[in-house]
């Protein structure tokens, strides 16, 4: 068997071996995880895309056009 490929942590580029043995992968720890997680929740991160309507809105939206 080969050597284990290793990645960069996408948080603080530290190299993470990518195996079974490193349960935060991508992530270098469940600290760099965390952090991520945070940034995603409090949409620091996010990606592009028109706003979902949501069923209630549409009935509203519809009943104002009639």
């Amino acid at each position: 068997m080969g050597r284990p490929s290793t990645a960069r942590c996408p948080r603080c580029g530290s190299k993470v071996t990518w195996d079974e043995n490193s349960p935060y992968r991508p992530f270098c720890s469940e600290r760099c995880h965390l952090i991520d997680l945070g940034a995603w929740l409090s949409e620091e991160h996010s990606i592009p895309g028109e706003d979902a309507i949501v069923p209630a809105q549409q009935d509203a939206e519809n009943l104002r056009e009639n």
